[in-house]
């Protein structure tokens, strides 16, 4: 079984709150958009991953560089405390979400087009039931 790294960035984003769950598995990165409405509090954040994490939509992997290295705890905490100074998202993370929007987006037009080709079918039966019931001479 691999390692997995799941990363959790709050930021504003008017008007909402948003986080986004940036998951390495395996190389292969996979974001989820989460929007909060007013701004989340530590708890909120810490329930919405206990209970709600596997109920998250994540991206198709995308393909990303792991360095597995031990690091300096000073570092990492300097790296943390320039992140939260840093509002916004990481290019492959963007990616990620992009692509997540266009295959939802194909989805919902495949599904819009199967309900608008079944009710011209619809329609279609309608009418020629009324046609042959013209001709039945009632």
């Amino acid at each position: 079984m691999g390692k997995v790294s799941v990363k959790l960035t709050v930021f504003f984003e008017e008007p909402f709150w948003r986080g986004v769950f940036e998951r390495i598995s395996e190389g292969e990165l996979s974001v989820c958009k989460v929007t909060f409405g007013a701004e989340p509090k530590d708890y909120e954040v810490y329930d919405l991953v206990l209970k709600n994490y596997y109920r998250l939509r994540f991206s198709p992997a995308v393909a990303a560089v792991v360095k597995d290295a031990v690091r300096n705890p000073k570092r990492i905490q300097r790296e943390v405390h320039k992140q939260v100074q840093n509002a916004g998202i990481g290019t492959k993370s963007q990616q990620a979400l992009k692509l997540q929007q266009e295959q939802m987006k194909i989805e919902r037009k495949s599904v819009s087009r199967e309900q608008r080709e079944a009710e011209k079918e619809r329609r279609f039966e309608l009418k020629q039931q009324k046609r042959k019931e013209k001709h039945k001479g009632r």
